[in-house]
């Protein structure tokens, strides 16, 4: 069974691809973004995948990659065109490559035209592929910067995408209307530039005359993507908070487990985000833990010491992660979630105050 994922970078409009073998538990990333390395990460993490790859339909202009930063986590190769021009890829792809992720694999379709390097992968079964800039949802990418030309481009599309399957779904490496999928049918018969009895000759016309503004991150995102996006500035990283042992879930939120909290309770404040009649109750609440209900705590923030790291718990773990996002919007950055709450902390052996046997 195919593990399949689109994510989106609502910044630069980005979608990013997770597919991965559920029997051999093994995964690529599909265009990456470096402020969202952490997001990628947890979400690898948590459904237990073995990231083999992290690949680039083309040298982004909008964005930089996160390849680095998820290389540097999990081992991971990155992979791109070889003529992409960047340096520090662990593979440089030809058309025709496959890369392999358990039983499944992607093949390797060279689309020039947006720049030199672009490559679109297809699914081995041909049900879906994944376009990059080349072709977008009734759409297609410029042609005016970094080797583009709307000739080649034209001639990619309809040699490469739109000669797939009629039913083999497409998906793009951006959408700036929260479209999310098109198919090969779809773009032949509907897309405004390349469909229908467009000629090459209409196309170029096209592109020649869109006139449209530089992306704004270009003179940062393409000299990083050169280098496969490292970058020196430390402006992410993917290091955990040093104050406690802490994981980052794919829900965006910083988790710390029971024992990791017990061994730091004294260091920390303890936050009980139930009812006092649960506080109370025959859970019982951890030593020295504020009471101070999810209702209340807006309000009451301030009571907190903002130079203590705050754990945040309440019965299972699901109305304390609301209020770690809460004492982070409140400006209490070092704020975590107790996962499972009391449940868990009980299940365990933890001692409590109050509660019952």
């Amino acid at each position: 069974m195919l593990i399949f994922r689109q994510l989106f970078d609502p910044q630069s409009s980005t979608y990013t691809y997770l597919l991965g073998d559920s029997r051999g538990r093994e995964a690529v990333l599909i265009d990456t973004v470096f402020e969202q390395a952490r997001r990628d990460a947890a979400l690898v993490s948590e459904l237990e995948l073995r990231l083999l790859y992290t690949l680039e339909t083309h040298v982004h202009a909008d964005h930089v990659t996160g390849a680095w930063m998820l290389k540097r986590q999990f081992g991971s190769l990155i992979a791109l065109s070889q003529y992409s021009g960047a340096v520090g890829a662990d593979r440089y792809l030809a058309h025709g490559d496959k890369i392999e992720f358990g039983e499944r694999h992607l093949s390797v379709r060279a689309t020039p035209g947006h720049t030199n390097g672009c490559l679109t992968y297809a699914l081995d079964d041909q049900s879906m592929a994944f376009t990059g800039d080349c072709l977008l949802i009734r759409g297609s990418g410029r042609t005016d910067f970094q080797q583009g030309n709307p000739h080649t481009l034209y001639r990619s599309v309809h040699t490469q995408i739109l000669s797939l399957p009629q039913e083999c779904l497409l998906y793009p490496g951006h959408d700036y209307r929260g479209l999310t999928v098109t198919s090969v049918a779809e773009e032949r018969r509907f897309n405004p530039r390349l469909g229908g009895e467009i000629g090459e000759g209409d196309f170029a016309g096209y592109m020649e005359n869109l006139g449209l503004p530089h992306p704004k991150q270009i003179d940062v995102a393409v000299p990083a993507n050169l280098m496969c996006g490292r970058r020196e500035d430390g402006a992410v990283s993917l290091t955990a908070p040093t104050w406690a042992a802490l994981t980052y879930t794919f829900a965006g939120i910083w988790e710390i487990q029971p024992e990791a909290l017990e061994e730091i309770a004294d260091k920390v404040q303890i936050i009980d985000v139930r009812e006092s009649s649960e506080y109370t109750g025959p859970l019982g609440h951890i030593r020295d833990a504020l009471l101070i209900p999810l209702g209340e705590l807006a309000r009451r923030a301030g009571e907190l010491d903002r130079g203590r790291p705050v754990v945040a718990v309440c019965r299972s773990g699901a109305r304390s992660a609301q209020a770690t996002v809460m004492l982070q919007q409140a400006g209490l950055r070092d704020a975590a979630n107790l996962a499972g709450g009391m449940l868990r902390w009980r299940a365990n052996g933890h001692a409590v105050e109050g509660g019952s046997n």
